[in-house]
């Protein structure tokens, strides 16, 4: 099989695997504003806060040292 045929069929492949997802997408009811209902499910607020400082501590920490300012 040529290269140029077998692109064309990995091609169509996708586009099918695409129209696809997109089928499946269009079907799944608009679940709303997540972050509304997410706002009003934490119940401790201290430990909600202590647990974002860890993870931008966790994000800063392999930063080089050059990036760290910014």
């Amino acid at each position: 099989m040529s290269d140029l045929a077998n692109l064309e069929r990995r091609l169509e492949a996708l586009e099918r695997a695409v129209a696809d997802i997109q089928r499946q997408l269009a079907s799944v009811p608009n679940s709303g504003n997540w972050i509304e209902k997410m706002k009003d499910s934490i119940s401790d607020v201290e430990a909600f806060r202590e647990a974002m400082e860890y993870g931008r501590a966790w994000r800063h920490a392999d930063r080089p040292p050059d990036e760290a300012g910014e």
